[in-house]
C-alpha cells in the first residue's frame, strides 16, 4: 500500500490549494476550482480566499465572476452551508447535497407551519408559498430582495417564534427555493463584505439551466473533486465534508476506483487512481487565510496541519477562525488593529525566515484591504486573545503599520 506522510500531505496542500507562491492563480474561477468550492457563509470569505490564492485578484475581479460573467454561483449545499460553486459543478450540488438539504428543510418547515398555526397541512402551505414567490419573481428577471418579496407575498409576511428564541419567517421559504435550485442569490445590493442579494429565478440568472443529474452522479463528481483538492483523506473526512452518509461515500469511492493509501498515525486515506505520484516541492511559503477558509475547513481530521491548536483556532461549533500558515501548518491567526493594519498572532515559536514571510503577507493583506476592517460573527479564541494583546500594548491608532505578535 502506498504510504503518504504528513509532510507529503502538506506539500500537496500547498500546491493544490494554490497557496505556495509558485502555484498561485490569476482568476477567481481558478482559485475556486483549486478548492472545489469556497465557503460563503460570511461574504468576505469568498473575496479573501481568492485574494490569498491569487497573484493579484481584487474585489472587482470576484464581483465580475459572481455577478457579471456568472461563472461562479452561490448555492446552499453540503452541511446546509452556503458555498460558491463553479457554474459547471452546480448540477452535482443540486442532485446530491442540495436535494438532501431541501428534503430536510421541507420536513422541518412543514411541521413548523402546522405548529405555528399557518395551515393544517404544512406541505400544502409550503408549496403554495413557493408558487406565489416564483410567480412574483417571474415578473422581475432582475430579481427582488427578501424585503420586496415579503411585501409582495402576504403568505410569507410573518415572523413567528416556533421554538424558544427561534423565529420562523420569509427567508426560510427563500432558502428552500434556493436549495431546490428554483432561485439563486443574484446581484448583491450591499458591499463585498455584505450579503444582501436580489433573489432571482435560476433560469433568469443563468439563462440556460443545465439538465438535472442523478444523485449518485452528483455525489460521485463532488467526491472526485474533493479527492483531487484534499486527497488523501479518510472516509470520515469525506462523509463530514459532504454532509452525507458512509453508504453514499463508499459507493462514490468504489465507482471512482479510488485507491487506499496509508497515512501517518495508522489511518487509511483515499486518492484518485491517477493521482498517486508525489507532488512537486512547493518551497517555503506563508499565507493568511480568512475565517472559514476551505483549506482550514476541508477535513474532519486535522492534526497533520493543525497540530495542538484546535481549541484556539475553532470555536465551540466547529467554525474555523482566521489562520496564519507556514509551510502547510497553522501557526497562529490574524486580526486587524483599530487602524485596519493586519496583525499576526502566533501560537508557537517559528523561525526568523517564517516570521519575515508572515510579516510580508500581513503587509500584502493590509494593502489589499486598504483601511477597511473586516467584521466576523465567527471569532476564534486565538482571535480574541490577539485583540486583547494589541489593546493592552497600545497597538493601533497609528502606533504600528505591520508586525507579528509572538
Amino acid at each position: 500500500m502506498r504510504h503518504v506522510t504528513d509532510d507529503e500531505r502538506r506539500a500537496r496542500l500547498a500546491v493544490r490549494h494554490a497557496l505556495a507562491p509558485a502555484h498561485r492563480v490569476d482568476t477567481p474561477e481558478a482559485a475556486t476550482r483549486a478548492m472545489t468550492v469556497l465557503h460563503s457563509t460570511e461574504p468576505a470569505t469568498v473575496y479573501l480566499s481568492c485574494r490569498a490564492r491569487g497573484h493579484a485578484i481584487g474585489a472587482a475581479d470576484v464581483d465580475r465572476a459572481l455577478y457579471a460573467d456568472r461563472t461562479l454561483v452561490k448555492q446552499l449545499a453540503m452541511r446546509r452551508t452556503l458555498f460558491v460553486f463553479p457554474r459547471d459543478l452546480l448540477p452535482a450540488a443540486w442532485a446530491g447535497p442540495s436535494a438532501r438539504v431541501a428534503a430536510n428543510e421541507r420536513a422541518r418547515m412543514a411541521k413548523d407551519a402546522v405548529k405555528a398555526g399557518l395551515a393544517a397541512d404544512g406541505n400544502e402551505w409550503l408549496d403554495r408559498a413557493r408558487a406565489e414567490i416564483l410567480a412574483v419573481l417571474a415578473g422581475a428577471p432582475e430579481g427582488r430582495t427578501a424585503a420586496e418579496i415579503r411585501q409582495a407575498v402576504p403568505t410569507i409576511d410573518f415572523r413567528i417564534e416556533v421554538r424558544p428564541n427561534e423565529f420562523w419567517s420569509a427567508p426560510h421559504v427563500l432558502t428552500h427555493l434556493g436549495a431546490t435550485a428554483d432561485i439563486v442569490r443574484g446581484a448583491n445590493t450591499g458591499g463585498w463584505h455584505l450579503s444582501r442579494p436580489r433573489w432571482t429565478r435560476t433560469c433568469d440568472w443563468l439563462g440556460e439551466v443545465p439538465e438535472p443529474w442523478t444523485a449518485s452522479d452528483g455525489y460521485r463528481e463532488l467526491v472526485r473533486r474533493w479527492l483531487h483538492t484534499f486527497g488523501p483523506g479518510t472516509e470520515d473526512d469525506i462523509v463530514w465534508w459532504l454532509g452525507s452518509t458512509k453508504t453514499v461515500v463508499r459507493a462514490a469511492l468504489t465507482e471512482l476506483d479510488a485507491v487506499a493509501v496509508s497515512l501517518d498515525g495508522g489511518t487509511t486515506g483515499w486518492l484518485l487512481p491517477g493521482d498517486l505520484g508525489e507532488p512537486p516541492e512547493p518551497g517555503p511559503w506563508a499565507a493568511l487565510l480568512p475565517v472559514l477558509d476551505p483549506t482550514t475547513m476541508g477535513w474532519k481530521q486535522r492534526d497533520f496541519y493543525l497540530g495542538p491548536h484546535r481549541a484556539q483556532i475553532f470555536d465551540r461549533n466547529g467554525n474555523g477562525g482566521s489562520t496564519a500558515w507556514v509551510d502547510g501548518r497553522i501557526v497562529g491567526c490574524w486580526v486587524q488593529d483599530p487602524d485596519g493594519v493586519v496583525r499576526v498572532h502566533l501560537l508557537e515559536k517559528i523561525s526568523g525566515r517564517a516570521r519575515k514571510a508572515l510579516d510580508a503577507e500581513a503587509t500584502r493583506l493590509t494593502a489589499w484591504l486598504d483601511g477597511f476592517r473586516v467584521g466576523s460573527v465567527y471569532t476564534s479564541p486565538a482571535m480574541k486573545e490577539a485583540r486583547q494583546d494589541y489593546r493592552s500594548t497600545g497597538i493601533g491608532d497609528g502606533a504600528a503599520r505591520t508586525g507579528t505578535d509572538s
